[in-house]
């Protein structure tokens, strides 16, 4: 099965943006992709004022263009191509009316909404030069959230999520199924991205013994801000597949299900667990 990162360089401009996206979800299905994801804020990368002035409220299984866009257009997405989107994040009304939560929304290939998670661990971060607090303009998430898309039982996550290694154990095992695909739609920014972007990403993998969907903002922005970029696709062992360093681009790799079962056999850690 093939699965597809699609890595973007998101602007203030949202019609802009959706058409990209569209474009390469398009490219992305043409070329045999099953399951396809987004990055966060793809549909807006500019001021943070910017989330609360698209924010829209939850469209629920069938999201309706004229009360929720954004969620209607990845809808659309799945349904014109008959696949399956993780669509990134965007911003859905918080219940306080004055933040927003940073939602990722999956889609099914007839356009229905199988999923919803927020965004639980919000960013903050400040070396005297660069200075990010999320929590500004965003309400936190309140549970994990995992979705069967394509087969595949899939760990949602949205990018500082990724540095905390306890929400996915928590999926891992809610159940007693493993998982066989994390998704991590992200904007690391530069700084933090080179650092620690790949060693997160295969550590994920190699952790859970899974398959890591990492579909990333890449590049210089319209605002000044620059992201890592490196969207990937890891493999159950920690190798990287496939990946692009900047600019947008479709990152398409196939999963195999009997690699999962092949790395499981030989190292049964996920079966030593003991706390």
């Amino acid at each position: 099965m093939k699965i597809a990162a699609l890595q973007m360089v998101s602007t203030p401009e949202v019609e802009r943006n959706l058409a990209d996206a569209a474009a390469l979800v398009a490219e992305a299905a043409a070329a045999g992709a099953a399951l396809v994801a987004l990055p966060e804020y793809f549909c807006v990368m500019g001021a943070e004022t910017d989330k609360l002035r698209i924010a829209e409220p939850d469209g629920g299984e069938q999201p309706a263009a004229a009360a929720a866009p954004l969620q209607a257009f990845l809808a659309d997405c799945a349904r014109a191509h008959g696949v399956w989107v993780i669509g990134g994040t965007l911003p859905i009304r918080a219940g306080d009316g004055a933040r927003v939560r940073n939602a990722c929304c999956v889609y099914a290939p007839d356009g229905r909404r199988a999923a919803r998670y927020d965004k639980l661990h919000l960013f903050a971060y400040d070396n005297g030069r660069e200075s990010y607090d999320e929590a500004r303009v965003l309400e936190p998430g309140a549970a994990p959230v995992s979705v069967v898309a394509a087969g595949l039982r899939t760990g949602l996550s949205v990018c500082y999520d990724l540095r905390f290694p306890e929400l996915y154990r928590s999926l891992s095992f809610d159940g007693g199924q493993p998982l066989d695909l994390i998704s991590v739609p992200s904007a690391f920014t530069h700084t933090t991205g080179s650092a620690h972007w790949e060693l997160l990403l295969r550590a994920r993998a190699v952790e859970n013994q899974c398959y890591v969907l990492a579909a990333a903002q890449g590049g210089r922005h319209a605002n000044g801000r620059r992201t890592w970029g490196h969207s990937m696709v890891v493999d159950p062992w920690g190798e990287v597949l496939a990946v692009r360093a900047e600019g947008p681009g479709v990152v398409l790799a196939e999963l195999n299900p009997a690699r999962l079962r092949e790395v499981r056999l030989q190292l049964p850690a996920l079966a030593h667990r003991r706390l």
